[in-house]
């Protein structure tokens, strides 16, 4: 299934990490101690901001799995959401230095907004994720804050099936992940609460 792999760095990180390795490697035979340890230091950040480690999945097949690392900054109810009206809003500020791959929340097929007709989603962003679970109910995930203007980059297509916490895409150190759930869903979350990507539960959609 796209979005699974064994390394620990993410992809799109990879050519970073060894440039950052080659600039070490010559830094220590060529130039001062020093240019060696700042070319060390680069590369342990670089690792940091691309690192892309496996995750346990809970087994939750109607948990709403955390997209990102990081902390939770607003949970309500918004009256006008993506797809249909009121619904939950999560909001989670991404920790930098956590996984550098965000990974889809629940189980289904990957839809395109922009198929879907109506003012409702006139400020949709094309880089939105819309999950429809197998049971019919909708999840979007949107990402705001982008450092550099680099907005996430999704490596899965629309049409295409994922699991609960599969990798999904790049975050490119986005600074917000915004989630939106079914208005029926349980939210198990709270303000300042820390989650973990693909392993901590956000909430749960409701049963058929």
């Amino acid at each position: 299934m796209a979005g699974k792999r064994a390394s620990f760095i993410a992809r799109e990180g990879g050519p970073f990490v060894i440039i950052g390795v080659v600039a070490f490697a010559l830094a220590l035979i060529y130039l001062d101690i020093a240019f060696a340890v700042a070319a060390s230091l680069l590369v342990f950040v670089l690792i940091l901001i691309f690192r892309d480690p496996e995750r346990e999945i809970p087994a939750s097949p109607l948990g709403v799995v955390s997209p990102v690392d990081g902390r939770i900054i607003e949970v309500d109810l918004v009256d006008k959401g993506v797809l249909h009206g009121e619904a939950h809003r999560v909001r989670i500020r991404i920790d930098s230095f956590g996984t550098y791959t965000a990974r889809a929340p629940v189980e289904g097929k990957i839809m395109d907004l922009r198929s879907v007709n109506g003012d409702r989603i006139a400020d949709y962003r094309t880089n939105a994720l819309w999950i429809q679970t197998d049971e019919g109910f909708d999840v979007v995930l949107q990402f705001h804050g982008y450092r550099f203007g680099l907005a996430p980059q999704s490596f899965i297509r629309f049409g295409e099936r994922v699991g609960q916490g599969q990798r999904c895409a790049y975050l490119r150190l986005t600074r917000i992940a915004e989630l939106h759930l079914p208005i029926a869903s349980t939210i198990l979350v709270k303000r300042g609460q820390v989650v973990i990507a693909g392993t901590d539960l956000i909430g749960k959609v409701p049963h058929p």
